[in-house]
């Protein structure tokens, strides 16, 4: 059904401030980033709020400050630098504050961090981002500020049309978006759009979607973008205000994933953009199911086809399609229940007709584990993907190049030092067909 793929390319572009003109940031995505000689300060400032990050020349804490109210954070293990440190940055990812240092020639190292939520501060309220400013003091030269970039790429899908075929702009390139990992969970991420060069294999960062959901911005991600007549249609999973069910306190307040749509006519492939989202409802009739993601949209001959994702609990999850005549008409088409660990359901017009490709992770039953099953529309493997199965759950994205084919998938490399936990992830790989 697909040739065999052998990788062609294995990248990393990790980027810590993406330069603006603006001091002011559309979401709760920011970072600011300075050369140093010596001790260095570097702060946001909203109203009261004033969040900081030191270097003193041998340890990284930060301080914030809100009305009255003063605290420190340093990491016992992390904070203190062995060596001479040659950049210093700080980041505003969702609700997490983070400081940063890069030795010469060296990886980026989270030095301590603190989440503003527990400190009752709100960064993801438009309010506060309108009159957010950046600011640095000390040993500092060559200042970088604007939107944070990313530690790493995952969850990378084509920009489609409507009928799954690669949008591609005006020069050739194929149009991506991916989830720009943060220094942290899931909450410090967001979408990107990239460029790739199908010939060098090159990625060039186009933009950042944020969308606007129950009177906040999120970095939501995980994210399909379409091209369906004049307007760009946008579905994404809700990851950027999910919490993980407390086992130590099942009563506590969490919240579960789920699937938003978006629409825009303006061109969301360049720049920043904050879109409104509302809820897409998908069917989970008959399935046991705390939560949705990954969508993935096709329509064929007046149907729409909707790729996603059903958790019977976190984390256990497969794949599952619906169809219907319209987006709010969809109804549950099929569901491979015997996976537990299966996601980036992708839909891929093939032959005349659209398979579905997805990711066996490696927690699945052991017959289906480290490999890219292809299903046909009633969710009936038909074929598997010969294409290397790295760690963590890379997706099968497909992508037809003349007669022949490229995937483009991740790995769960993570980036950043031991700080920030699982999230930072994400070394693209980029295999051709053979």
């Amino acid at each position: 059904m697909f040739p065999e793929f052998e990788v062609v390319r294995r990248q990393r572009p990790v980027t810590i401030a993406v330069e603006s003109t603006s001091s002011s940031r559309p979401a709760a995505n920011a970072a600011i980033e300075v050369a140093c000689d010596g001790p260095v300060s570097l702060s946001f400032t909203s109203g009261g709020d004033v969040l900081t990050g030191r270097y003193d020349g041998r340890r990284v804490w930060l301080a914030v400050t809100t009305g009255s109210r003063r605290t420190t954070h340093a990491s016992r293990r992390h904070a203190r630098v062995r060596r001479g440190v040659s950049r210093f940055a700080l980041t505003l990812t969702g609700t997490m504050l983070t400081a940063l240092t890069q030795e010469t020639d060296s990886a980026w190292v989270a030095r301590a961090r603190v989440d503003l939520s527990e400190l009752g501060i709100e960064p993801r309220d438009e309010a506060w981002l309108a009159d957010l400013t950046a600011d640095h003091e000390g040993a500092a030269r060559d200042v970088r500020v604007g939107a944070f970039g990313q530690l790493g790429l995952r969850d990378i899908r084509a920009v489609t049309y409507a009928d799954g075929s690669p949008f591609r702009d005006d020069d050739g390139t194929v149009l991506l978006t991916a989830t720009s990992a943060g220094p942290g969970f899931f909450p410090t991420a967001h979408t990107s759009v990239w460029a790739l060069d199908p010939t060098t294999y090159e990625l060039v960062h186009r933009g950042a979607l944020y969308f606007r959901r129950d009177g906040l911005v999120y970095g939501d991600h995980a994210t399909h973008l379409m091209r369906d007549g004049d307007e760009w249609v946008v579905t994404t999973s809700t990851w950027a205000g999910f919490k993980a069910p407390d086992e130590k306190d099942p009563g506590k307040p969490w919240s579960p994933v789920g699937v938003t749509i978006a629409r825009s006519r303006e061109d969301v492939t360049r720049g920043e953009h904050v879109l409104d989202a509302t809820p897409l409802a998908l069917p989970t009739d008959g399935l046991t199911s705390v939560g949705v993601w990954d969508p993935h949209l096709v329509r064929r001959d007046g149907e729409w086809l909707v790729g996603y994702v059903s958790a019977e609990k976190y984390f256990a999850f497969h794949p599952v399609l619906a169809s219907g005549p319209s987006l709010d008409a969809l109804s549950l088409r099929a569901a491979r229940t015997d996976r537990t660990a299966t996601e980036g359901t992708t839909l891929v017009p093939l032959g005349g007709t659209v398979v579905v490709g997805a990711s066996d992770g490696r927690d699945n039953p052991r017959r289906v584990r480290a490999r890219y099953p292809i299903f046909d529309l009633d969710l009936n493997e038909v074929a598997e993907l010969r294409s290397a199965y790295v760690s963590n759950l890379p997706w099968p994205t497909l992508i037809p190049v003349g007669d022949e084919w490229l995937h483009v998938a991740f790995d769960g490399t993570p980036y950043g030092g031991l700080l920030p936990g699982y999230g930072t992830h994400g070394e693209v790989l980029i295999s051709r067909s053979v």
